[in-house]
């Protein structure tokens, strides 16, 4: 599924937050949102998501304005895993992924074979079906968000937006997660917000670069990490190297003197 901005502009309150946003995103792949902190990347993922209004502008799903698009189907056609979800006290693993299915159910709502099957396919995906009875609050960092990756996998939407997907994780629990998202390719759309350069460059297709409210760059990585624009979105100054794993830019940023930090005398 393709998802494109147009003319898109957001804010809360008085405060513009993102104007004049307009892209297009490939459908099929990875696309990972970049910037500073206070850029716009969970604010844009949000809009995309329609958990936040446009000032201006739409947000197209294959050309349509999910605006025009009633709740119940644009869940069938886009899911979104939120920083920082919480479970209900005591909920299983299962039964928070079969939430999942609440956009496919008719009739009285029970679940039927093909939900059945769509939950235990999530819970393989993720690697959690030995943990699908255990209390989502009992789980470690890495596996709790296994099991929310596998409640949006259960929807069977063709675009998956996820914001911050691996903040707060220890770098093995970052590592799983990232693997299951590698994973999730294969014709499904992802949109990731995420600050670790690194991370952006092994496991996204296509970048978006934010700073000051506007679209900076985007495209591959190599086109988009660049000692310029990176100085331009980041502030920094950094080298770019070839990476020894993946042969994509690794970035490497200049030590920085104490008294060029702007410290107050």
């Amino acid at each position: 599924m393709a998802l494109a901005t147009t003319d898109l502009s957001l804010g809360y309150g008085e405060r513009i937050v993102l104007d004049g946003v307009d892209l297009e995103l490939p459908a099929g792949r990875t696309t990972g949102l970049i910037g500073a902190n206070g850029s716009g990347k969970s604010t844009l993922l949000r809009a995309m998501a329609r958990v936040l209004e446009p000032r201006r502008g739409a947000v197209l799903l294959d050309g349509q304005d999910i605006h025009r698009v009633p709740t119940r189907a644009l869940a069938r056609r886009l899911g979104l895993l939120p920083q920082d979800p919480q479970a209900p006290p005591g909920m299983s693993v299962r039964e928070l992924v079969a939430l999942g299915r609440h956009p496919h159910r008719t009739g009285f709502g029970l679940l039927g074979p093909a939900d059945r099957a769509a939950i235990d396919d999530a819970l393989r995906h993720t690697a959690m079906s030995a943990l699908s009875e255990r209390p989502v609050h009992a789980l470690s960092g890495g596996q709790r968000q296994r099991a929310w990756i596998a409640l949006a996998l259960c929807q069977q939407t063709g675009v998956l937006l996820l914001d911050e997907p691996t903040t707060f994780l220890d770098i093995s629990h970052q590592m799983e997660v990232l693997a299951v998202l590698r994973a999730l390719r294969g014709g499904r759309t992802l949109v990731v917000v995420l600050h670790d350069l690194l991370q952006a460059t092994r496991n996204c297709d296509h970048l978006v670069a934010l700073a000051d409210g506007r679209v900076v760059a985007e495209g591959p990585p190599e086109a988009v990490l660049t000692p310029a624009i990176v100085r331009r979105v980041f502030g920094v100054e950094a080298t770019i190297v070839p990476d020894p794993c993946t042969g994509r830019p690794l970035v490497i940023p200049h030590p920085v003197e104490r008294g060029s930090l702007g410290d107050d005398q």
